[in-house]
């Protein structure tokens, strides 16, 4: 299944790791501390709150919050005006590399190029990601 960066339900995607990993409603509930119709609606919630997010990562195994870093990284490309300026300023706030593409990313953008959604131009142009960068993706990962 490939994932829609572009608009997250975070809800549907719990509940697909939940049943891939066969979880019992006993188990969610005990560990959530919560009835079995608040999991009902956190499942049909296309946002929680970043905590229920943490607390369902934990359960399942898996990074949850990565789905929302793939958002940033292809939909929130850094502004070109200041940009330096606001790299070098100083914050106590941990700081990320911004450029760090995995898989389901370089997937998702071979299979617009693939698929003729878009034209290599526009994906450089639009996501930010370097001519260079596509090229050596395209000869890796397509042939």
């Amino acid at each position: 299944m490939s994932i829609d960066f572009k608009t997250i339900h975070i809800g549907s995607l719990i509940k697909l790791r939940v049943t891939e990993n066969k979880i019992e409603l006993e188990r969610i509930r005990n560990f959530m501390k919560c009835s079995e119709q608040d999991i009902e609606e956190m499942y049909e919630s296309k946002s929680l709150d970043a905590d229920l997010i943490m607390r369902w990562s934990k359960l399942l195994e898996y990074d949850f919050f990565r789905i929302y870093t793939q958002h940033l990284i292809l939909f929130a490309p850094p502004g070109k005006i200041g940009y330096n300026e606001l790299k070098q300023k100083k914050t106590a706030l941990p700081q990320f590399r911004k450029n760090i593409y995995t898989k389901e990313v370089i997937d998702f953008i071979l299979e617009m190029v693939q698929t003729g959604k878009k034209t290599k131009h526009q994906i450089i142009e639009e996501y930010n990601i370097p001519k260079t960068t596509l090229y050596k993706w395209i000869d890796k990962y397509t042939q």
